[in-house]
């Protein structure tokens, strides 16, 4: 067939809107009990609820919470750890509602009596004592920044009441109960730091009436990150801690604390949600772990000390020990996300259990992120590279394509290249697009972590403009034409490369922060004190906060920029959206905003998801001078000029 020649960003493309909307599922959260397979869909099409799916022995699959069920928590907002399945039993919260639920071997769904304003989440089953042990964030009576944290018991059977085990710190995480059901190991930390700064681990015995007595730290006295503590069936404590730069592995001995496997490579990562696995074990002693090695994240096996690679491509998270094999969500460049069952461990094919999205690209039609490195002012710097590919169409022979940047949020978080068709949304309609692990990202060791320290906004604007210009300098995409896009956390460097740069042409902040000052002051408990390390201690660095704000830096933007929010948002509150909305329009400024009913930190619907992929896409169109095919709903750009009126307000800008 032959190409045809059409502009960058407006070829026809087979990544649909309705493939985007209708056809596609997240999968993640993997767990086993026994031969029983269980994960957990996110559904667009259903509302973005989250459904509990579990694979039996005899390869039949169930829906286990059936609509209107949404199995999620908002315990620290994000959540995760939202059930626990054993011996049959399994205990889910509810996160439109906050409820907690418990379906015994054959029977519904019943729900286990909890008190209004208390959110649950990290659940983890003492059958045992006819209990379930939780993480509890009690809102009663507390300010809405300021819930308490607990591990709780909560009882199974109609009788009995929820009886607190933990409380004290901060935060608290992993309750997890060793195989004779006599301790505990927990995590906790303390304001200002975040589980990627700081944890501790402890464990505590029970008494005779189900409490917790003796509590003892055994790792943590000296600053480290500790993450999932678990006992091997042995009844060993296992976790993993980046004491020597890196998440590794470790096991405690009595007192005395045992690397398995030193390696300057990441087994571990930052606790943003409950309940992430880094290492299984396998039923010969062997441990089974996600590794992640320059932005890319693959099993492996560690037995005596050495680490040998299990050839099963990229990984989302650990592989799952089931029976003599292993069930994982794979996570390849040139295929869609899927959850596979590996029979045995010792050879054979992965069976597909479930599609993430169907195969609508051929491998050949597929742009596949290419890991470059390029100088930074702070040393070198990490990236994706995806070229636009589409086999019916190419670009004029004199043009170059436009470039997205990807900024990622967190921002204590990574990129990978695993597929995407978010990504290839972009790339099949003729886009460039270069999703960068900026310093601050995990992924690369502490100390690459730790660039962000007191630098948020300026070390990850000068990796993102470091990474567009090499490829420009590269003469792979075109300077003119050059966008950056991010949400949360990515949204604030978003803004921030725009109000101090004129680099890019266009930008796109989903949920993203304009005022630092009003998240230090209006956001939840969790991230309350984040920005007391990667900008400053409050009141001593109100200057500072201001300084990065960039609503206080509007008169520098030269370009057009499209908000996306939702309205239900209490990470990034919609004021944050809003403020920078109504400065910009009142400043004449190119300014496009949407918010959504019904949406949080993250989009989840199927009909808003319809909404920011055709705006968006036109939003480039009207700013780049192209029109997108097949497109049902146009921008609305306020104060948006002619070509002429945007080249003088530019010119305008840079010598103001």
């Amino acid at each position: 067939m032959t190409e045809v020649t059409a502009p960058y960003g407006a070829w026809a493309s087979p990544v649909s809107v309705e493939l985007m909307t209708k056809s596609v599922v997240g999968l993640g959260a993997l767990s086993v009990d026994a031969d029983d397979l269980y994960w957990l869909e996110s559904r667009p099409n259903e509302k973005g609820r989250f459904v509990l799916c579990r694979r039996r022995a005899d390869g039949q699959i169930d829906e286990l919470t059936p609509s209107p069920f949404d199995v999620g928590s908002r315990v620290h907002e994000y959540g995760g750890g939202a059930y626990v399945a054993g011996q049959g039993h399994i205990v889910f919260s509810d996160r439109s509602e906050g409820t907690v639920w418990y379906i015994e071997p054959g029977a519904t769904p019943r729900k286990i009596a909890t008190p209004d304003g208390c959110r649950y989440a990290d659940f983890e089953l003492d059958l045992t004592r006819k209990r379930v042990l939780a993480v509890r964030e009690d809102h009663r009576q507390r300010p809405p920044t300021d819930p308490k944290a607990a591990i709780v018991a909560l009882p199974l059977d109609l009788e009995g009441s929820e009886r607190v085990l933990v409380e004290g710190p901060d935060f608290l995480s992993s309750p997890r109960l060793s195989p004779d059901s006599e301790r505990l190991a927990w995590i906790a930390w303390t304001h200002p730091d975040m589980p990627w700064d700081r944890t501790q681990l402890f464990v505590g015995d029970f008494s005779q009436e189900g409490l917790v007595q003796a509590p003892r730290l055994v790792a943590g006295e000296t600053p480290e990150s500790i993450v999932q503590p678990q006992w091997s069936t042995a009844g060993v404590l296992h976790f993993c801690s980046d004491r020597t730069g890196w998440w590794n592995p470790y096991r405690l001995r009595g007192t005395e604390v045992e690397a398995l496997a030193p390696v300057e490579a990441e087994i571990g990562g930052p606790h943003w949600v409950f309940r992430q696995r880094y290492y299984d074990f396998l039923p010969d002693g062997r441990i089974v772990v996600a590794i992640v090695r320059e932005g890319i994240r693959t099993a492996a096996v560690i037995a005596e000390g050495q680490i040998e690679p299990l050839e099963i491509g990229q990984v989302a998270d650990c592989p799952r020990v089931i029976g003599e094999g292993l069930g994982f969500v794979a996570a390849r460049s040139d295929a869609a996300p899927s959850v596979d069952l590996l029979p045995r461990l010792d050879g054979g094919e992965a069976i597909v259990l479930r599609r993430a999205a169907p195969d609508v690209l051929p491998k050949e039609a597929i742009s596949i992120g290419e890991p470059i490195s390029f100088m930074t002012p702070r040393g070198l710097g990490h990236a994706f590279w995806y070229p636009p590919k589409n086999l019916d169409h190419r670009g004029p022979e004199a043009d170059r394509p436009p470039l997205i940047v990807l900024s990622h949020g967190g921002p204590t978080s990574m990129t990978t290249n695993s597929f995407s068709l978010a990504i290839q949304w972009w790339t099949t309609r003729g886009f460039g697009v270069v999703d960068v692990n900026y310093g601050g990202s995990t992924g690369f060791g502490r100390a690459y972590r730790r660039r962000l320290d007191g630098k948020w906004g300026i070390v990850d604007v000068e990796d993102c403009a470091a990474a567009a210009t090499h490829l420009v300098e590269r003469g792979l995409v075109d300077g003119a034409r050059l966008v950056i896009r991010g949400g949360s956390a990515g949204g604030f460097t978003t803004l921030v490369a725009l109000t101090s740069l004129h680099l890019f042409k266009a930008g796109a902040s989903f949920y993203g922060v304009g005022d630092l000052m009003l998240l230090a002051t209006d956001t939840h408990k969790f991230e309350s004190r984040y920005l007391d390390r990667l900008i400053g201690p409050l009141p001593q660095a109100r200057d500072l906060y201001a300084e990065r704000s960039p609503i206080h830096h509007i008169d520098r933007l030269s370009c057009p920029v499209i908000f996306f929010q939702g309205e239900d948002d209490k990470t990034v509150p919609p004021n944050q959206a809003r403020t920078m909305v109504d400065a910009m329009t009142a400043k004449g400024l190119p300014v496009a905003y949407y918010a959504f009913a019904g949406e949080g930190h993250g989009f989840r619907k199927a009909e808003t998801l319809r909404h920011v992929l055709e705006l968006e896409l036109d939003f480039y169109g009207r700013v780049f001078g192209f029109l997108a095919p097949g497109l049902s709903e146009r921008v609305r750009i306020a104060n948006f000029p002619n070509e002429q009126q945007m080249k003088t307000a530019e010119a305008q800008t840079r010598r103001t």
